[in-house]
């Protein structure tokens, strides 16, 4: 389910950060500089000055209960990812009385979260060198969930289940192929395996001769 976005006011943010302080004062213009030098992104106003075309999707929302000496307690939470589809993704969890707040927490969690996604032609059927799958094969897990992303030639498209498949979409991949592990069946730690695959590309090494022979971009693509 995709949420219909409201257009951010840049003049009605009041930033609470530094780093806040200067994207709205025009000092930093790119979220590359922000992930590059590790300064923390601790509000989602940031994310929204900075990549305008994200895109929000709500992956699931459900009833949880807890034990309270009152009684039983309940609660909604909202798994949600995001993306620009060019590059940039982020997952986040969010927990309400309520749907809608639960959905909103989750998104500024998710936007908290934001990775830049290293793409690639690492498919071997392939090697046209454009950045249409990822550049390596690489594995992510929560819990019990374990995935595996492999890349793919073009033309495959994206061949995982639907959770995985909304977030490699939002994150800019088009073809490759994946093996899960698991109880697939629990959105959240099927998300988070899924994010955390993508997020280990940014972990591996590789030599510079490699970079144009695997097509490797990373962030978006021009």
């Amino acid at each position: 389910m995709a949420i219909e976005k409201r257009k951010f006011n840049m003049e009605a943010w009041e930033p609470k950060t530094q780093v806040g302080k200067m994207v709205k004062e025009g000092t930093i213009t790119d979220i590359d500089y922000i992930l590059d030098k590790g300064l923390p992104l601790l509000e989602p106003e940031i994310v929204d000055a900075l990549i305008p075309d994200i895109t929000e999707q709500v992956l699931d929302v459900s009833l949880v209960q807890r034990m309270h000496k009152s009684g039983r307690r309940a609660r909604f939470r909202a798994t949600v990812a995001i993306g620009n589809k060019n590059g940039y993704v982020g997952v986040g969890m969010g927990k309400a009385k309520e749907v809608g707040p639960a959905i909103r927490k989750a998104i500024a969690h998710a936007k908290l979260s934001l990775i830049r996604v290293k793409k690639g032609c690492g498919s071997w059927e392939c090697g046209c060198g454009r950045p249409h799958s990822i550049p390596y094969a690489v594995k992510g897990s929560c819990a019990s969930v374990k995935i595996e992303l492999l890349p793919a030639p073009r033309g495959v498209g994206l061949v995982a289940g639907d959770v995985a498949k909304t977030i490699l979409g939002l994150a800019g991949v088009k073809d490759i192929w994946t093996k899960t592990f698991g109880d697939t069946r629990t959105t959240y730690n099927f998300a988070m395996a899924t994010f955390d695959a993508l997020d280990n590309l940014n972990h591996i090494r590789y030599l510079p001769d490699h970079k144009k022979i695997l097509g490797i971009n990373e962030g978006k693509v021009y």
